[in-house]
This record gives C-alpha cells, sequence and structure tokens, in this order.
C-alpha cells in the first residue's frame, strides 16, 4: 500500500520548458508516491503555483484536483475549468494550455 497523507517525503520542483511559459511562473512540485517496476506508471500528488504554458502529453493521466483552480483549453477548443472535487482524464497526445489561476494541488495517476 503507499500512503498519500503528511508528511509527505521530499519533492522534485521544476517549471515547463521556458519555450513553452505563456504567462506567470508555473512553478511545480511533484511527490512521486509510487512508480511501476517497468517505470511506465506513476502516481502522486502535484502542486503548481499561478501560470499559463503549452501542454503536450505523451501519457494519459488521470486528474483528482484536491484545490486550487486550473482551466484547461485543448487546440480542439474544447475547454474545462477544474475546482477542488473535479476529476478528469488527460489522454495521450493531448495538446493546449494548462492555466493554474489559483495555486492548484491534485492527485495524479499517469501511465506513459
Amino acid at each position: 500500500l503507499v500512503n498519500f497523507r503528511e508528511p509527505l517525503p521530499a519533492g522534485q520542483t521544476y517549471r515547463p520548458p521556458a519555450e513553452r511559459i505563456l504567462a506567470g511562473d508555473p512553478v511545480q512540485t511533484s511527490w512521486n508516491l509510487f512508480t511501476s517496476a517497468d517505470g511506465r506508471f506513476n502516481s502522486g500528488i502535484w502542486e503548481c503555483q499561478p501560470g499559463k504554458w503549452r501542454a503536450i502529453f505523451t501519457e494519459s493521466e488521470f486528474c483528482y484536483i484536491l484545490s486550487g483552480v486550473l482551466v484547461v483549453v485543448g487546440d480542439d477548443g474544447q475547454t474545462a475549468t477544474y475546482r477542488a472535487g473535479d476529476a478528469f482524464l488527460s489522454p495521450s497526445g493531448f495538446t493546449g494550455t494548462w492555466e493554474v489561476k489559483e495555486t492548484t494541488r491534485k492527485y495524479y495517476a499517469f501511465y506513459e
């Protein structure tokens, strides 16, 4: 079993590639709490400061928003706003933008 409760181990802090950042300073921290033996499935907690960036997904990711506000806009025109308690799946091949309006924290599970 994998515990998602505090205290969390040290997180990894990073930003999207500079050429993809469209607004703000979307500093992100992830606490990857599980990686499968083959390295293709990962799950944990992610947090991001306000900002907007171009997203290109090579993985399929399930997200459950714990706090904050996130706006996702696909290149296909589909737009969705997510808040605490919302869940969604971003399929492999998704391209568009992610905009964190308020510091957002989520549970994630992705398969590469």
